[in-house]
């Protein structure tokens, strides 16, 4: 009974860390440790100056044959998307397709995430073709049980001996059974594919996949691995001793299959060690087996990686309305021909983020070339060359810029992913300058090379980048820090491991050459500092301190210039406060009140003016927030206005309801009334007095308000940004209610706010009592207030927003709004949302909804607790920073 139980628990903590997905995370961990603790002695014995020694001196002939080779092998893999585009019958070209093709499998390859990132880049880059996203999700479903088909074809072959690996197997027994379970996925998928089990979860009920489509996927499968396979041996074969196809390609296929198991991005770690084991019981020492498992690294992912990134670069460029606003910047229109020549299509908002990112990934990838460029030892004979143009103190100088400058390009490639001008054209700079650099230090034209090429994609790309600033907050300089010491540690470690082993084997002449220890950690520390004053001096991620002008008196006048012509909304009389910055969009026909916190600029309610130019004025001033790399928020929106933000990439989530009362159905009669009406009889009876007065109202007055204030605050602080406050100017904007005794003395008070509707809606604002005013004093003030709206012709007494509330109460809402109803029936204790609901229920209102709009992708919960800080800022802050 105990060991039942045991193994109860056993299978109860598998199935909790797999509903954690944390198994997903510990298999390809347990895998590599196993293989790590096997060939552990075979590490050890790596040499990594003779590695990078040999990848340094490899023939230009051999290097040539195996980029021809990898473009094969890695296009290879196209046949996948052809296979797409003939079976769901895609109207996209061949060119599109090949594109389309290298840039998703190439970012699968690098990043992975179990074949996500080419799902996701294919049905991004495909939709720019006009295919729908629900076609490419069956396409997707139908790709997916194919890719693994190729290896494990392979795998048969290596059990049945054609590509032996039993010295492999002899050595490390578990590989055998890791082969065993990825070739019998080849029979499991034929017999999927001819079942109407298969038809009806993955083709929707059109029947089985007809034999022909069946061996074209198998072959479009086993090309795709068999290329890599002929890539490896030809590798290995240019790298160690002729070692013979079959045992090579054999080993390839049973480390294929341990990186597939792995579940790492392309195999990284798994496949490698297990190449490393297979070619060591091939009788090949360690040194030059990484050799050419690097070299496979490099041919086969990174470079067509990086081709990807170019392409995936150019695949975005801007349309139509973004290239006439950059036009109207001052930016030619050169990039135009460009995109006409290529012949590429045009932008939509995600793609040009993946551009940006693209280009940002391919200059921090040109500051790691820099980096191991100076950090490795060039080839002597250019070493001999440069020296007899140029000095040896110069050679060395260029070196150690060569550092400084492939670290900043670390550093700023965040930059460039943000799109912000100030960083491109540094980055622009430093990539000219690194070229110079690195050819200078050794006759290194290969990285020169490199290094301009990107310069030119980015200019080319130069239009892209209308970002005035980024966000300079201190975990993003804390970020950048880390990765110039990460990166010039990197350097240091690299150099003074290769720099001790390759001087032994090199004359005395040569080595003065090379930088010693001590040179590489001065090299270094040089370097993180010079990076870090750098890029302080230039501020090219600085972000634009002057994006709040808080309204002066001149603006607040033509808020209301605006008001008397443009109809406003129950939060207009809050911009009266002074604490957000107006964006006046469409020429001025459109206001839209904000304030910033964080990186986002939060919107209060929904813009004001014509609603025919509201969906322009939003895009006017999402392209405003975009340009200072912050996003656009809208808080408390009314359903009016959602199909219009729905339009333009928002989500919603519903904040509470607003309580509206009918002036025309108001009455104190009526058994549900009675308690409203007993307090009113009975403030009529003690002679207390009600008033409204107009502004201006006297010193006298608001001084003694304050005093009411203050003492109804206690030892709460105002808060700020949706909620008025105590502010003399504000209050002298629009009329204010009392409630006096008997004696005259104020006991409450409150004050209205207009909608600016012609008298449609009025709100109440700010209501504050003396502590010891008797019970039902405030319901006094509600139905004097409201009785007053309705004899001066108002339609609705506004009587604010209950938060949370109805949100959430349907079974099919999103769990955030479930949440939040939680929140609302238990959070009494902090707020009392129920409490409040129910109090305002006695005035029988008609609730409307108001709703938070954000865009998609945007993390609520860190967004609300943005909200929340920008809701509890204090007043005197925010007069302060103005």
């Amino acid at each position: 009974m105990k060991e039942s139980l045991r193994k109860l628990k056993i299978l109860q903590l598998l199935t909790a860390l797999f509903r954690a997905r944390i198994i997903k995370i510990l298999i390809p961990v347990v895998i590599l440790v196993i293989i790590f603790i096997q060939g552990r002695k075979e590490i050890q014995h790596i040499n990594l100056a003779r590695v990078f020694f040999e990848l340094r001196r490899m023939p230009v002939s051999a290097i040539v044959e195996i980029s021809l080779v990898a473009f094969i092998a890695v296009a290879a893999m196209s046949a996948y998307d052809y296979l797409l585009r003939r079976q769901f019958k895609l109207d996209v070209d061949w060119k599109a397709t090949f594109r389309y093709a290298w840039i998703a499998n190439t970012f699968n390859n690098m990043i992975g995430f179990a074949g996500l990132t080419g799902v996701g880049l294919r049905a991004i880059l495909y939709k720019k073709s006009g295919v729908p996203i629900k076609t490419m999700g069956s396409a997707v479903l139908f790709l997916s049980p194919i890719i693994l088909v190729g290896l494990s074809l392979l795998g048969w072959l290596v059990i049945f001996g054609v590509f032996p690996a039993e010295r492999l197997f002899d050595a490390h027994p578990w590989l055998r059974w890791a082969v065993w379970g990825i070739s019998l996925y080849f029979p499991f998928f034929l017999l999927m594919q001819r079942s109407s089990l298969f038809a009806k979860w993955f083709h929707k009920g059109e029947g089985k996949l007809p034999w022909n489509v069946v061996i074209a996927s198998v072959i479009a499968s086993f090309l795709e691995w068999a290329c890599a396979a002929v890539l490896f041996w030809l590798i290995v074969y240019h790298d160690l001793d002729h070692l013979p196809f079959a045992s090579v390609i054999g080993v390839y296929i049973v480390a294929a299959i341990a990186g597939i198991i792995s579940m790492a991005p392309g195999g990284i770690g798994a496949f490698d060690l297990t190449a490393l084991l297979g070619l060591q019981t091939l009788g090949i020492d360690a040194t030059p087996a990484i050799t050419a498992l690097l070299l496979f690294r490099i041919f086969y992912f990174l470079i067509p990686w990086l081709i990807g990134l170019v392409l995936s670069a150019f695949e975005i460029s801007p349309n139509r309305r973004q290239m006439k606003d950059m036009i109207t910047n001052g930016v030619d229109s050169s990039r135009n021909a460009w995109i006409k020549f290529w012949g590429w299509p045009s932008q939509f908002g995600l793609l040009g983020d993946l551009g940006a990112w693209a280009l940002g990934k391919l200059v921090l990838a040109s500051g790691i070339i820099l980096l191991l460029s100076a950090a490795t030892p060039g080839l002597i004979n250019r070493l001999r060359f440069m020296e007899n143009i140029l000095s040896l103190p110069l050679m060395r100088f260029s070196e150690q810029l060569s550092v400084v400058i492939g670290i900043m390009l670390i550093i700023v490639s965040r930059g460039i992913s943000l799109r912000i001008r100030r960083a491109f054209i540094w980055t622009a700079g430093l990539l000219v300058a690194g070229a110079v650099f690195t050819f200078a230090k050794g006759f290194d034209y290969e990285e020169a090379i490199i290094l301009l090429v990107v310069a030119v994609i980015l200019w080319v790309s130069r239009a892209r980048f209308n970002r005035e600033s980024a966000l300079l907050s201190s975990r993003s300089v804390g970020i950048w820090v880390v990765l110039a010491f990460i990166s010039s540690l990197s350097y240091y470690l690299v150099g003074a491991q290769i720099h001790p082993k390759l001087l032994r084997h090199l004359p005395a002449r040569a080595q003065e050459w090379f930088l010693n220890p001590h040179e590489y950690a001065v090299t270094a520390v040089i370097a993180f500092i010079s990076a870090l004053v750098l890029l302080a001096a230039i501020f090219a991620l600085r972000p634009n301190r002057h994006i709040e002008h808080l309204p002066d008196a001149a603006e607040l006048e033509k808020l209301s210039e605006f008001l008397k012509q443009e109809q406003g909304n129950l939060l207009s009389h809050l911009l009266y406060l002074g604490d957000k910055s107006f964006y006046w969009a469409q020429e001025d026909r459109v206001l839209i009140p904000y304030s910033r916190v964080r990186d986002k600029l939060v919107v209060l309610g929904d813009p004001i003016g014509d609603k025919a130019l509201v969906g322009e004025a939003i895009q006017e001033f999402q392209r405003y927030a975009d340009h200072y790399a912050l996003t656009a928020v809208f808080y408390q929106v009314s359903p009016e206005y959602l199909s219009i933000y729905h339009e333009n990439g928002y989500n919603f989530f519903k904040l509470g309801e607003e309580a509206l009362v009918p002036l025309d159905k108001f009455t104190l009669s009526g058994k549900s009334n009675q308690g409203l009406r007993t307090a009113k009889n009975k403030s009529e009876r003690e002679g207390q007095q009600f008033e409204v007065l107009q502004p201006p109202f006297s010193n006298e007055l608001l001084n003694e308000l304050r005093v009411i204030s203050n003492e109804w605050l206690g030892d709460r602080k105002e808060k700020a940004y949706s909620l008025g406050w105590f502010k003399e100017p504000y209050l002298q904007q629009a009329p204010i209610a009392l409630l006096r005794e008997a004696e005259g003395r104020i006991l409450a008070f409150a004050t209205l706010a207009p909608a600016y509707d012609n008298n449609q809606i009025i709100s109440i604002d700010l209501m504050r009592h003396l502590n010891e005013t008797p019970n039902g004093t405030m319901d006094v003030l509600f139905v004097r207030l409201i009785e007053w709206a309705k004899e001066n012709g108002y339609a609705f007494f506004n009587l604010g927003m209950s938060p949370l509330s109805s949100v959430g109460e349907n079974a099919n809402a999103h769990r955030e709004e479930k949440l939040a109803r939680l929140v609302f029936q238990y959070g009494g204790h902090w707020y009392g949302f129920e409490g409040l609901r129910r109090y305002k229920e006695k005035f029988s209102p008609e609730w409307e909804a108001r709703y938070l709009a954000y865009p998609a992708g945007m993390p609520l919960p860190i967004l609300t607790i943005d909200l929340v800080r920008l809701v509890s800022r204090r007043p005197a802050k925010v007069e302060a920073s103005s």
